[in-house]
This record gives structure tokens, sequence and C-alpha cells, in this order.
């Protein structure tokens, strides 16, 4: 009886505990318990909250190859002479949401080139956003990164199909970047479809909003700025998806600044600055059309503007009209596993490059058909095959004009 007593006794003791920790204890709903995982997240370490990952491509461009004479110095150093097997990029990436308004994002090459040496380190992107509501619709860019110019521009080159920007609109800013500050406004719904386009592999651009404007330095990225006029920017894009799951894109952007041009100091070959000043105009202004592939796509892209330019006749730097853009018509396809994406790309640009020796004079047309492979998400493997004419000119390089045709393949791994 004693036995059974206390058994009985225990089991009305557990009870009652049961009862009052049930009665006592708050009810969290839904909301309650996001703003927790919230406070607990912020309560992390940095480290904790930084995400690493990258990617390396490894080109080889002497298949085929008619003229070894033919290259191209913005997009592809490893074009002609006697190149061989290059690493184009080696990308680390990091990147966290390390306070609830603050985003930092840094990436650096190891696989920068300069003169006769290869696979250098070079910051290519050191940033943070400050984000002033708590959906991140409005932000601020502050530090180095992408100066918004032209969608294939913005685009990852993880991400973009053929090997190298065209000449027409990423001659504005040379690797795409400069030091400045920059304020981007999307809506939430719209700052996920820019995020889906990435991640569904159809070539997105990024979040770079639906409306970017800022000011820069205007002497491009790792370089010393030459003067005291910054550049300024605006971009506006707008993604649409219809009801069939198609996604169309249509955007409009310009910039305008002052230019320092580099030329040589000494030598007979050295140019002449047209009225002794080193500072040229430089503005664009550029519109985008762009058709996500599902399964087909295109982009168009489209500059014209002022900068400068050598002149050979008169050898001399002026300021002259440029214009120039392209074409890309693409598809995605899957065959069982494997993502194909087989493209076509006509660019042509007519006009001076800034960053280059005495603002090298281009009149560019390429024809390139290509493919992609993706046999799983870590590995690429693309073939281009290539068809140039490509014109340039400066006070040491003169009547200079290079046709060719070369097959390029570019064998990349992301992690």
């Amino acid at each position: 009886m004693k036995k059974l007593f206390y058994i009985n006794l225990f089991v009305f003791f557990i009870s009652i505990t049961s009862f009052s920790q049930n009665s006592i204890e708050p009810k969290v709903n839904n909301k309650e318990l996001i703003e927790i995982k919230n406070e607990e997240s912020l309560k992390k370490k940095w480290f904790e909250l930084v995400n690493i990952r990258g990617y390396v491509q490894v080109r080889y461009n002497k298949l085929l190859e008619t003229n070894s004479n033919l290259g191209c110095e913005q997009c592809d150093r490893s074009w002609g002479g006697n190149n061989s097997f290059f690493i184009r990029r080696g990308r680390i990436i990091l990147s966290g949401q390390v306070h609830d308004r603050v985003f930092i994002y840094i990436q650096p090459d190891f696989a920068s080139s300069a003169g006769t040496t290869n696979h250098l380190f070079q910051i290519r992107d050191a940033y943070f956003d400050l984000s002033l509501d708590k959906d991140r619709e409005y932000r601020f860019r502050i530090g180095q990164s992408k100066v918004p110019f032209g969608f294939e521009n913005m685009q990852s080159s993880q991400n973009r199909l053929s090997l190298d920007r065209n000449d027409g609109l990423n001659s504005a800013v040379s690797n795409e970047r400069d030091l400045g500050v920059f304020f981007y406004w999307a809506t939430k719904q719209k700052r996920e479809l820019f995020k889906k386009l990435v991640d569904d592999g159809l070539k997105g651009s990024g979040d770079y909003g639906l409306l970017g404007i800022g000011i820069y330095n205007g002497q491009t990225a790792n370089s010393i700025e030459r003067n005291n006029n910054q550049h300024v920017v605006a971009r506006f894009t707008y993604p649409i998806e219809f009801d069939n799951g198609q996604i169309f894109e249509a955007g409009i952007q310009a910039y305008n600044g002052k230019y320092v041009v580099n030329t040589l100091t000494t030598g007979t070959a050295k140019a002449k600055l047209e009225n002794n000043n080193p500072e040229y105009l430089d503005q664009r202004t550029a519109a985008s059309l762009i058709l996500y592939p599902k399964p087909f796509g295109f982009q168009a892209e489209y500059n014209i503007g002022r900068g400068p330019r050598y002149n050979p006749a008169s050898n001399t730097i002026e300021n002259s009209h440029l214009e120039g853009g392209y074409v890309l018509l693409n598809a995605k396809t899957k065959i069982k596993n494997n993502i194909v994406f087989p493209f076509l790309k006509y660019h042509y640009y007519n006009g001076g490059k800034k960053h280059e020796l005495d603002a090298r004079s281009y009149k560019v047309n390429d024809l390139e058909i290509g493919i992609e492979w993706q046999p799983f998400k870590s590995f690429e493997l693309v073939a281009d095959y290539t068809i140039s004419s490509r014109r340039y000119e400066d006070a040491v390089l003169s009547d200079n004009k290079q046709t060719g045709s070369l097959l390029r393949l570019q064998a990349q791994f992301n992690f």
C-alpha cells in the first residue's frame, strides 16, 4: 500500500509541475520567433556570418588560329603572340550580412597581369552596403565596386556566356569597377527576381537595383585618381515576368565626367594633347534589352557618346564621337543532366579606348559562335569560335589592321 501511495504521489507531482510550466510559459507567435532568430543571428561572431565562394577560369586560345598578331588588350591578353594556357581569372569572394543593415563584399583576383608578369593579387571589389530600411530596398554601396553602366558589364564573368565583354560598352569602364558611392533602390519583389535569375542559371546581371545613381573617381579601379573631377552615373532597369514564365528586361543608363589620358612622357612617338590639356570629356548613354533564355533568349545593348581618341592623321588625342554595342542570341537546353547554352554574338565598336595608351583608336567587328556545357554545377566548359577584324592605332602603333579567326576554350570550376 505504501508503494502504491508513493507512486501515485509521484505521478501527481509530475502532472502539477507540467501544468504549471505550460501555464506560466508565454505563447510565442511566428513573428516573435522570427525576431528571436534575428536577434540570435546578430549575436553570432562576424566570421560565422561570412560566406566563402569563388571560381577559376583557365583558357587556351591557340586552336585554329590564323593570325598571331591579332589580339585584344582590353579583354584577354592571352590572344595572339606566343601565349598558350592562361589563367584568366582566379577569384575568391567573401560576403555576408554581418548586421541587419550592413552587407560586406570583398573579391580579390589572384590572376591579374602587369607587364610581363601574370598571377598577381589585386582587389576587384571591396565595399559594403548600408541599408536604410529593414527590407533593404534602399541602400548605399560604399567602396570599390561595379559602376552601374550596361547589363553585360554588370554580369559576373562566372555567369556570362561569351568569354569576354563587348568592346562597345566595356570600353566605358575598365574592369567594370571604380571607387565611389552608389545608391540603389529596388522593391523586395524585384530584388527576389534579380536573385532568381542568377540562381536559376538564366545568366542574370545580379541585383544592382531598379534605380542606381552614383559618384566615382572616373580613372577606374585600382588606378590613382588624376584630377579633382568625379564622374556621375545613373541607371534604370526594369524586369517583367509574364504569365508564361518568360522574363524580359529593359534598361537605360548614362554617365558624365572628365578623364585624364595616359601618354608617353618621352620619345619621338609621343602623341600631342588636344589644347595641351590632359583632361577629356567622357560621357556616354546606353540602352539595354534582355530576353532571358526560357528556352530562347537574346541580349542587345548599344551606347553612344564622346571621349578621347587618338587621331593618326595629326598624331593628336582628340575628343571625338564614339559608338558601339552587340547582339547576342542564346538558348538554354537540358540533355539528361547536362545544361547546354549555344550562343551567337556580334559586336561592333568605333571609338577610342581611354584606358589604353594615347586613348588608342579602335574599329572592331567581331562574330562569336559558341557553346557552354555544364555537366554539373561545379564545372563549365566553353568553346568559342571567334572571327575578328580589328583596327587599333596609337602614337607607337600606326596603320595597324588585323583580321583572323581562332577557336578559344575555357574550363571553369566553381566552388
